[in-house]
């Protein structure tokens, strides 16, 4: 009995000890390896931005050159440990050919992500609205891209998608016309409310003079017409504005003792209900 125990001691000695090294080495050199990585990626980062690359392209090529490193490094750490890596490598081929057969999907993805950076239709930084989704964007990534949203959620949305619907981009011009309808009854002053809407809109913050302002009759309806007003302004600030000019309206009307007759609005609530 003794002597089995001294040679499952002298076993656990020679085989168990030397594999737990490795182990340990496979540890530190997975900690060293993802450092060096970090710092690798943080100086092409630095390099690509005092270049003056797209921040979209820089993103991008950074999760590019991280991934193929760390598939080079796990190919190292198996090598250290004793397994054949070439073996390996070549079963990682015979996989990779399989998994890209049966994700098809994300190969798509990653072809939609190439043709979004080389075609531009939206930066990093930009609003716009695709795929049922509008928000800021915040990555472009290798499969999906990363979108802010105005109630502060974050959607990932894959490129292929992405791509293959129609994308508005609200950001690609330097200024954005917004507009907002305002109901009015017959028999009341039309042009003189057109006229003080027209001074009272230019004075809220963030619309532009130029182009100027517009207010227009957009339609007739059976209880009046419906004037349109119509103001330029940055991109960033068109909820804002919007706002700001549906105020000015109602301040307008207020300020002219604009009534609406109790019988219309009761029929504008029965309508709402």
């Amino acid at each position: 009995m003794d002597a089995v125990i001294e040679q499952i001691k002298t076993l656990a000695l020679a085989e168990a000890f030397p594999f737990l090294l490795k182990a340990m080495g496979a540890l530190v050199l997975w900690f060293v390896g993802r450092a060096i990585i970090n710092a690798f990626r943080r100086v092409l980062y630095l390099t690509l931005h005092k270049r003056q690359f797209d921040a979209t392209l820089i993103r991008y090529i950074e999760s590019l050159f991280a991934g193929s490193l760390t598939i080079l490094l796990l190919l190292g750490i198996l090598g250290m440990m004793g397994f054949e890596t070439t073996s390996f490598a070549a079963l990682l081929a015979a996989a990779g050919i399989a998994i890209g057969t049966a994700w098809s999907g994300l190969l798509s993805n990653f072809a939609a992500g190439i043709f979004l950076l080389v075609l531009r239709p939206f930066r990093v930084g930009d609003e716009i609205s695709a795929a049922g989704v509008t928000g800021l964007v915040q990555e472009i990534g290798l499969f999906a891209t990363t979108i802010d949203t105005g109630d502060n959620l974050r959607i990932s949305v894959g490129n292929n998608r992405l791509f293959g619907d129609n994308i508005i981009n609200f950001s690609h011009h330097a200024h954005r016309r917004v507009a907002i309808k305002v109901p009015l009854m017959h028999g009341c002053d039309v042009h003189g409310l057109m006229r003080a809407f027209l001074e009272r809109v230019g004075q809220v913050d963030g619309v532009q003079p130029q182009p100027p302002p517009s207010v227009g009759v957009a339609e007739f309806t059976a209880q009046g017409p419906v004037i349109a007003i119509g103001v330029s302004c940055k991109p960033s600030a068109a909820g804002a504005v919007t706002g700001g000019i549906t105020q000015a309206a109602s301040d307008v009307l207020i300020s002219t003792g604009y009534v609406v007759p109790p019988q219309l609005a009761m029929s504008d609530i029965a309508k709402a209900s």
